[in-house]
């Protein structure tokens, strides 16, 4: 039974910092693509960041250079680091993974989801 747990969520202050973790269970992902999805109030889910099955990773434009995804899978875990964080990036963060080393379109066509983590910005 593959699972993925995030945690690392909060509440934070404009500029401020957080860390999302993702551990997974049931299947090696280390050859697969994964990736951060979010979800705000009233909006669609989109996705924020995917990591290859070859660690290439890429982003959606709002979050360039503020978010990084990274990965170890000595400790089953995808990350999500945050940076310079706003307003607008409060909503609920899920992990995501597929079986395939390739992304579908930058991020996992979602064959597994985490349960998510709440992420709020304070202005």
């Amino acid at each position: 039974q593959v699972q993925l747990v995030e945690s690392g969520g909060g509440s934070v202050q404009a500029g401020g910092s957080l860390r999302l973790s993702c551990i997974y269970s049931g299947y090696n992902f280390r050859h697969s693509c994964m990736g951060w999805f979010r979800q705000a109030p009233g909006k669609e889910r989109e996705g924020v960041a995917g990591i290859d099955g070859f660690g290439r990773p890429t982003y959606v434009d709002s979050v360039k250079g503020r978010f990084t995804i990274s990965s170890d899978h000595t400790k089953n875990t995808l990350y999500l680091q945050m940076n310079s964080l706003n307003a607008e990036d409060t909503a609920i963060y899920y992990c995501a993974a597929d079986d395939g080393w390739y992304c579908a379109a930058d991020f996992p066509a979602g064959r597994y989801w985490g349960q998510g983590t709440q992420v709020t910005v304070s202005s």
